[in-house]
């Protein structure tokens, strides 16, 4: 006997829209150039299923992951030579997959060149490193005879402090400047989320946005043109009433000082909302903001709800979950609130 699984009580509701429109946003603000979209980490959390296809259909065409496990699911939506492998081959498979599949590798180190050219060669992206010292070819290694073999379509570098004004950002534009100029490549890339914010110098032929595709703002500038995508909402397992004196939840960490009227929510830090939402977090329900009561626990969070009298078992109370507002909340950076959603919720 075949069974359906019963309906969740915890919804992340994804706007497809308004990820194609901070596409087309950041599109438009690269100006001069055009805009890729980071799609590792399962599309930052939201699902490479939902988020490939639909910036895809928005236009975007350079799709960037990490792992070559993440691969197979982006062949699903788009054509190979629409991906590259930020991590590069570290291995001669890794090479040879990338060879069979006709994706493209991120050649971040003479060791990695090496083993791209061993397993065959062919179209290519490289990184260098222009200040963030994390992973990249270093400017000295960029006139190596092993460089020079490499076929490379995008030539880039990832800036450091982007999302501040910082001296850096010039410095690092400098030295991209001066490696674009001595090695060759069909297109070259610098500006991230928030690189896009700093204007045409920094855009060059690609800009490479991730977090800001899904809401999050790294810099003020890009605030007005970026909508939230992710909304998180939760259903109410049970109201219940307290006295003046009991506390709620591990170690009572709230005590009711009043009656109070309480409802525990089906949601918790197995789901990705941990800890730290606890201090300063609230839920919505019918534009009321119901606040959080104690300790975060592992499914469920404690809420006062003794001004919804309407609010019953089984209703559903929405999480603010624009990002900037929601990382103030958390103290969890706009990355982290994203990627650390956890697979209970339905999409």
């Amino acid at each position: 006997m075949s069974l359906s699984e019963p309906p969740r009580s915890l919804k992340l509701r994804l706007d497809r829209e308004a990820l194609q429109s901070n596409w087309r946003a950041l599109d438009r603000m690269s100006i001069g150039a055009s805009a890729g979209a980071a799609v590792k980490a399962d599309g930052y959390g939201l699902g490479a299923d939902f988020v490939v296809p639909a910036l895809a259909e928005a236009g975007a065409k350079d799709f960037f992951v990490a792992h070559w496990s993440e691969v197979a699911a982006l062949l699903e939506h788009i054509a190979p030579a629409q991906i590259s492998v930020l991590h590069g081959p570290l291995t001669a498979e890794d090479a040879a997959y990338a060879r069979a599949t006709g994706v493209r590798p991120v050649i971040n180190s003479l060791i990695q060149a090496q083993l791209w050219l061993d397993a065959g060669g062919g179209p290519c992206d490289v990184m260098v490193d222009t200040g963030i010292n994390r992973l990249g070819l270093p400017i000295a290694d960029i006139g190596e005879e092993i460089v020079s073999r490499l076929e490379i379509d995008i030539l880039m570098s990832h800036l450091a402090s982007a999302d501040e004004d910082s001296p850096l950002n010039d410095m690092q534009l400098v030295r991209f400047g001066q490696v674009c100029a001595a090695l060759p490549a069909k297109r070259h890339s610098l500006a991230n989320s928030a690189g896009i914010a700093l204007g045409r110098d920094f855009a060059f032929d690609l800009t490479r946005p991730g977090l800001s595709l899904y809401g999050g703002v790294p810099r003020a500038e890009l605030a007005p043109e970026l909508r939230q995508v992710a909304h998180v909402e939760a259903a109410t397992l049970q109201v219940r009433y307290l006295e003046p004196g009991e506390g709620v939840g591990y170690n009572s960490l709230f005590v009711a000082d009043r009656p109070m009227r309480v409802a525990t929510v089906s949601l918790g830090y197995a789901d990705g909302i941990l800890r730290g939402w606890a201090a300063n977090g609230w839920f919505e329900h019918q534009g009321r903001h119901l606040r959080m009561l104690g300790k975060v626990s592992m499914d469920m969070i404690a809420v006062d709800v003794t001004d919804a009298l309407e609010l019953s078992e089984g209703d559903w109370l929405t999480l603010p979950y624009s990002l900037p507002e929601a990382s103030g909340i958390s103290g969890l950076s706009q990355y982290e609130l994203l990627t650390v959603l956890g697979s209970r919720f339905s999409r």
